[in-house]
């Protein structure tokens, strides 16, 4: 029997953002594709009525279902958009309907998590979603969520935050880094991968300023690269050295440092190092491993490498990654 499809419903009002509503579904859609059996995910779009939408883009929306008809059904996960007004000095603010905010509680009370897109973190505050978790949303509007809702512990900086089973993102694009994050949840990281190469995008985790952010990787033009490339993924505790991937490409050193050049457009040990380094930064964003623990794991040996790895990479050391872009807490 074919596991289930998860449901996802997103959330639409009068004035809702239109990337926000549209951008997450298009990342769910390739799941389906990416993988050989169906898993995968439904989505659909509710609303008060059955009547459309206007979205503050100008764009009509058509709702699938009612709020009253979702809340009637097992939601995996519930996404909240949002919506804001700027004044005559372009001073924006979150707009939050207390309609809408009544009808988030209620169906967030029907799904296993909720997430909210940039400004919609404005709505979960309101519905008492956020109270006593950390959260983030645009950086526009963070000064004034902190403000009105005190209980709420507001960090600007992440692309994305996760408090249990709620889930805040920040800016409109964002909306791309949460829904890949919550493919990853649910899917594992290797699918989320596979799907960001699909969007042609930057594979950002949980970090909130580009420099902490490692680009997706080139997709290889021949099965060889991509074979070497998966084959380090595999084994980051070997030793991995030049020699021991030209063996395993049945390729000599120069070959290998050629081919490394040519289609990915670094060195082999370069390449090692980073690859070595984006398993660490997992590591250190969703679990409580040692320092020693996640050298060893990550093919870094000891933590001295490690810290080394980190400083040349991302010019910080994994305590203060760590630090700042821990998204689960305990």
């Amino acid at each position: 029997m074919a596991p289930a499809e998860r449901l996802i419903v997103i959330v639409l009002f009068e004035g809702v953002d239109l990337l926000d509503v549209t951008g997450p579904p298009e990342v769910f859609s390739l799941v389906r594709r990416e993988t050989d059996d169906a898993t995968g995910y439904r989505v659909v779009l509710a609303a008060e009525t059955a009547a459309p939408v206007t979205t503050a883009a100008g764009v009509r929306v058509l709702p699938d279902v009612t709020f009253d008809e979702a809340a009637g059904r097992a939601i995996d996960t519930l996404l909240v958009p949002g919506a804001v007004e700027v004044d005559g000095e372009r001073r924006v603010s979150a707009v939050t309907d207390p309609a809408v905010v009544a009808r988030v509680k209620e169906l967030a009370a029907h799904a296993r998590r909720v997430a909210s897109v940039c400004v919609g973190a404005h709505i979960l505050a309101a519905a008492g979603l956020l109270d006593g978790r950390r959260a983030t949303t645009h950086w526009s509007t963070a000064g004034q969520l902190a403000a009105e809702y005190p209980e709420i512990e507001v960090d600007a900086d992440p692309i994305f935050i996760r408090e249990g089973e709620v889930w805040t993102g920040a800016g409109i694009s964002a909306c791309l880094d949460l829904s890949l994050a919550l493919v990853a949840d649910d899917f594992g990281e290797e699918l989320a991968l596979r799907v960001a190469r699909q969007l042609v995008m930057y594979l950002k985790r949980p970090s909130g300023q580009s420099q902490f952010s490692v680009p997706l990787e080139p997709v290889s033009t021949t099965r060889r690269t991509e074979d070497l490339r998966h084959h380090i993924t595999a084994n980051l505790t070997a030793p991995l050295t030049v020699a021991d991937l030209a063996a395993h490409a049945h390729v000599g050193e120069r070959q290998l440092t050629r081919i490394f050049k040519t289609e990915l457009g670094t060195t082999p040990s370069a390449y090692v190092e980073s690859a070595r380094v984006e398993r660490a930064r997992n590591r250190l964003e969703t679990t409580d491993e040692t320092l020693e623990r996640i050298a060893s794991t990550c093919g870094f040996g000891t933590t001295d490498t490690l810290v080394r790895a980190f400083r040349r990479q991302l010019d910080t050391t994994p305590t203060e990654y760590r630090r700042r872009f821990r998204t689960v807490r305990g």
